[in-house]
């Protein structure tokens, strides 16, 4: 089965609604960074940001992309945001790398994506899935008088001193399936 966490491992921090999952099983990204380096053959790193967002603005050393949307290029006036689109390979790609026992620590950019890709992971049955809720690049600093107020520096794996690059493994990085490549 992998890593399975102890108490002393495990925190259980105040959780906010939009990043609460049905499993219940959450990590900061230095509890995550912790768990997997204790055990890496058997905890696996899931980056589900856009293929974007894990080129650009990096991505944690370990983690597999399997994005949970797309940006689609395209504006939504209503909403005042990018238009996206679900990844409908979401579910059966990690089914095609991971057994529904093994350890996985999903992350997106701050703990809201990686929420949902956690319970969509487990309405097929996957038990051991952990949202990782400050993510990769953390939450915003809320002080005015901070010079970083707005900016994404207050926790997040890359905020916490974990390992990560901008540099990409073709294997770790999404690529479209073949049922579907052109």
């Amino acid at each position: 089965m992998g890593a399975t966490p102890t108490t002393d491992e495990v925190s259980t921090p105040e959780v906010p609604e939009r990043k609460r999952t049905s499993l219940g099983l959450y990590l900061t990204a230095q509890l995550a960074y912790a768990m997997w380096s204790a055990e890496p053959e058997g905890v696996r790193v899931l980056d589900v940001r856009t293929p974007e967002e894990y080129i650009f603005v990096g991505h944690a050393e370990m983690a597999r992309n399997i994005p949970l949307a797309f940006v689609e290029y395209e504006w939504n006036t209503d909403k005042d945001e990018p238009v996206v689109r679900a990844n409908p390979d979401l579910v059966s790609h990690v089914m095609s790398l991971f057994q529904p026992t093994d350890v996985l620590l999903v992350m997106c950019r701050s703990g809201g994506r990686s929420a949902v890709a956690v319970n969509a992971l487990a309405n097929v049955g996957f038990e051991h899935v952990y949202n990782v809720i400050d993510g990769f690049e953390g939450d915003t600093v809320d002080d005015p008088t901070s010079a970083f107020h707005g900016k994404r520096m207050k926790n997040g794996w890359k905020n916490a001193g974990a390992p990560w690059t901008y540099d990409c493994d073709p294997e770790l990085l999404w690529r479209v399936p073949a049922s579907v490549a052109h």
